[in-house]
């Protein structure tokens, strides 16, 4: 894979709103990456691009030389209760046409390095225990296995079970309560 041919940039609603949206509302209808059933609204959009702002959480795309998106990673609060400040919660979706290239990777390497220079000690990635291809990209990484809840999703007819997924990462500044 050429690296030469992407770009990682910071995505805006302006600018890649519909496009992460049409990505996502094809991981709903067609798969078990997202435990959704409904696609989204551009409103939703804007909520989410809202809430990545407020928590200072980055969206990052990659897009190739013509500036088509092609991917997108992001993270959030894993929980809302504040002891929990230094872990959050990511997710990396790739255009269904571009899935298999590698890109994936581009897109967790630069959200590791991210979440590093942000203090983040702890990465979880929520994972549908079937889904072998992220599974493979979160190990790749350093990511160790740290529980499977068994059946707390149904989708297309069927019990899913939801894996999680965890690289501690070192903290450039000692942790703090409150």
């Amino acid at each position: 894979m050429n690296t030469d041919s992407y770009q990682i940039i910071d995505c805006t609603f302006e600018l890649h709103a519909n496009e992460i949206l049409a990505i996502l509302n094809e991981a709903i209808l067609c798969s078990t990456a997202l435990y959704d059933y409904s696609e989204r609204s551009i409103d939703s959009m804007s909520s989410w691009f809202e809430a990545k702002v407020k928590g200072n959480f980055p969206v990052l795309g990659l897009v190739n030389t013509d500036g088509v998106l092609l991917g997108f990673g992001s993270y959030g609060h894993f929980r809302m209760f504040p002891a929990y400040k230094y872990t959050v919660e990511h997710s990396i979706y790739i255009h269904k046409d571009h899935r298999g290239k590698g890109l994936g990777n581009l897109l967790m390497r630069e959200l590791i390095e991210v979440a590093s220079q942000n203090n983040v000690h702890a990465l979880i990635g929520g994972i549908d225990a079937d889904n072998t291809g992220s599974i493979n990209l979160h190990k790749k990484f350093g990511f160790t296995h740290v529980g499977t809840l068994p059946e707390v999703g149904f989708k297309f007819g069927r019990w899913l079970d939801l894996a999680f997924y965890e690289l501690i990462l070192p903290l450039e500044n000692s942790p703090v309560d409150g």
